[in-house]
Parts: structure tokens; C-alpha cells; sequence
């Protein structure tokens, strides 16, 4: 392979596994940069994407001692990935809500230690559920018929179409919600929020429609990061957690609420992870979290971030 193929190979790859990281950070970075609200919670609208996304994609099964002990079997609608990536962000818009409305909104107020104990809580609730009822071990996602195989681009080299298929859905979803945070009134408000959330604050803004509404998109993304995400990383219930901390690491690197601080630091999280594994698969953890030390060590608002990680 050519020098510039095996860039372009490193390039796509880093962006394939960015995409996902992108999704799930974009949500934690406007609830954290508008209403200090520390959400570990979010990635259990991960896990309902990936393991929802499955039921009505393809078929899930229930094998859990839950399950088993009701006999409860295999459930799925087959309806194909395309219907799961359209329904899925709907349902964890709705689940969005109601967690604003029941979870974070009495904590609003409360320390970020509070905060953390009941959303990651939560989260745990959520995956011991999984597996209870779906068991623990590793599901299939298969990727959809249109997605195998391989895309030629030319002299730059032949590439795994699904990467492709992941940069094109998170390249679409990212610039949707740009552009609905920077044009419409819903996003002034973030906006604002993010830039003077005392003021906020003081006018009552927080409890309104806007940031229901934001809560709600930022789990629509992470719902929708998990069915792009299902046929990618392992389907087990730890893999919420498991995504949630590169996430947050991004949203560290990138800034705290920004859409575009989130996808750089999520880039560069992810060629770091992808770089590592690459030649040194033992560093790749370790790696990461070196980058968000140093970062913050430079730009303690992060790259693009105009409030602080510790405030």
C-alpha cells in the first residue's frame, strides 16, 4: 500500500470509530456547558440504542435468568438498520425528556458529586436490567446487507463500505444539530446558556421548553450512536460505560459546550486510540487519557471550550 492510501486507511478508520465518540459527547457537552449538569446517565441512551435498535433492526434475544424464568424468547420486528436509525432517536428523545424532567431537573442544584452518584446509578440500574433479562454475552449487530463489502475510491484504495456508511450518518446527524443550535431560538438559549449561565439562571430560563428540548437531542444522538455504533464495538451491557468515558474525555479535550469542540477533541481521541492500537495496543487506554491531561494542563477550558471542566 502507498504512503497516501495508508494515510487515507488511518484517516477513515479514525474517523469511523470518532463518529460514535462525536455522537455520544455532543450531548454531554450542551448539558454540562448549559445547565452544569453532570449526565452519566447518558449512556444508557446508548445502551437503549444499541440493544432497542437491535430488537427492531434484526432480533434480540432474551436469554437473561429474568427472561428464562418467565419464558421470554427471542423478540425482534426485522424491520432493517435504516427503520432502527429513524425510530430509535424518537424513542430516546422521549426517554431525554422524562429523565430531564424526573432526574436532572431536582439535581440541578445540587453538588456535581450528587449528580454523579444518582445519573451513574442510574446507568448501572440500566445495564444490570440488560443483562437480567438479555444476559451478558456478546450479541450480533450484523451490519446491513447494503453496508458490505468494500467501496474502491480510486487511487487512494479500496475501503470497508461501512466505515464509509458511519462517517456519512454521524457527518449528517452532527451538522443537523449544528445548524438547529446556531439558527433557532432553542439554540440561542443553549447558546446563552453556555456562554453566562448565571444570568440564565437569574432569568429562569433554565426550566423552560428550550432546554427539555436540548436534553431531549442530545439523547436522540446518543440513542442514534448506538445503532450506528451496535455493528462496530461489542454488543454487551458494559458497553455503555465503556463508551461513555472516551466520550467524556472528548468533551474534556474539546471544550465544554461546543459541537465543533466536540468533534475536533473526538478526532483527535480517536486517532490517538486508533494510532495506539495500531502499534502499541496496550498504550491505547493509557494514551487517551494522556491527551485530555495534557490538554487541560494547556487549555483548562479545552480546546474550544469557553467554561471550564471544573467549574
Amino acid at each position: 500500500m502507498s504512503v497516501v492510501g495508508a494515510v487515507v486507511g488511518f484517516a477513515i478508520q479514525t474517523l469511523a470509530v470518532s463518529s460514535i465518540y462525536i455522537l455520544v459527547a455532543i450531548g454531554l457537552s450542551i448539558t454540562l456547558g448549559t445547565l452544569k449538569f453532570v449526565n452519566f446517565a447518558h449512556a444508557a441512551m446508548y445502551l437503549a440504542g444499541v440493544y432497542i435498535g437491535l430488537g427492531i433492526a434484526l432480533e434480540l434475544q432474551f436469554s437473561g435468568d429474568i427472561a428464562r424464568s418467565i419464558g421470554l424468547g427471542n423478540v425482534g420486528l426485522d424491520l432493517g438498520f435504516l427503520a432502527a436509525l429513524a425510530i430509535i432517536p424518537i424513542i430516546t428523545f422521549g426517554l431525554g425528556l422524562l429523565m430531564e424532567r424526573f432526574v436532572a431537573r431536582p439535581f440541578y442544584d445540587r453538588p456535581d458529586t450528587d449528580q454523579i452518584l444518582v445519573t451513574f446509578g442510574i446507568l448501572l440500574i440500566v445495564q444490570e436490567l440488560i443483562r437480567a433479562f438479555v444476559g451478558g454475552r456478546s450479541l450480533t449487530f450484523s451490519r446491513p446487507a447494503w453496508a458490505q463489502g468494500a467501496i474502491s475510491l480510486g487511487p487512494l484504495g479500496t475501503y470497508a463500505s461501512w466505515r464509509l456508511a458511519i462517517i456519512g450518518i454521524t457527518s449528517v446527524l452532527v451538522l443537523a444539530v449544528y445548524l438547529y443550535i446556531e439558527y433557532t431560538d432553542v439554540g440561542l438559549a443553549v447558546r446563552a446558556g453556555t456562554e453566562d449561565a448565571e444570568m440564565v439562571n437569574l432569568l429562569g430560563v433554565r426550566a423552560t421548553r428550550p432546554f427539555l428540548v436540548i436534553f431531549g437531542v442530545g439523547s436522540g444522538l446518543a440513542g442514534a450512536a448506538g445503532v450506528v455504533g451496535g455493528p462496530v464495538f461489542s454488543v454487551v451491557p458494559e458497553i455503555g460505560v465503556g463508551v461513555l468515558v472516551p466520550a467524556f474525555l472528548v468533551v474534556v479535550v474539546g471544550g465544554v459546550g461546543s459541537i465543533v469542540g466536540s468533534v475536533v477533541g473526538g478526532l483527535l481521541i480517536g486517532a490517538v486510540e486508533v494510532g495506539l492500537v495500531m502499534n502499541a495496543p496496550t498504550w491505547s487506554s493509557v494514551g487517551i487519557y494522556a491527551l485530555a491531561a495534557v490538554v487541560l494542563l494547556v487549555r483548562p477550558a479545552g480546546l474550544m471550550g469557553v467554561v471550564e471542566v471544573d467549574e
